[in-house]
């Protein structure tokens, strides 16, 4: 058995088979899922789990060079973006890089979620708590 905190088989496959570039969005349990993306479905009720819990798994097992965030989010779920943001600034102080935050309308953060190789959607039920993440190389 995996010893990481990771324990869903889909979701690990997806995060071994990043390469430098590639995007994962993270999503609340609102956000539309084409049917072109593959969908990781770990909602199992509201707020589990929860946008927060997802992206800490997710970040203990991947390497982040950039992020994207809906510019809304500021306005309309700012103590999400706090906690975001204090996870990131920690994010970076593990990985010894920085990494590119860019805030894009919501209708475009949707478009963008069209170049992921994956939307993983959590139980969150708080607004515009999504996020791209862009795979970087930690060398």
């Amino acid at each position: 058995m995996k010893k990481t905190t990771n324990l869903n088989a889909q979701l690990s496959h997806c995060l071994a088979t990043l390469g430098h570039t590639d995007s994962l969005t993270i999503c609340d349990a609102g956000l539309p899922i084409p049917n072109s993306v593959e969908r990781i479905d770990l909602a199992l009720t509201a707020g589990i789990p929860s946008f927060l819990q997802t992206f800490d798994v997710i970040v203990d097992e991947l390497y982040i060079e950039r992020v994207r965030i809906a510019e809304e989010i500021k306005q309309k779920n700012p103590e999400i973006l706090t906690a975001l943001l204090a996870r990131l600034t920690e994010l970076e102080q593990k990985q010894n890089n920085t990494i590119q935050i860019d805030y894009v309308n919501h209708e475009i953060f949707k478009e963008q979620t069209l170049m992921s190789k994956a939307i993983v959607r959590t139980g969150e039920c708080s607004p515009y708590a999504n996020i791209i993440l862009y795979s970087g190389v930690p060398f």
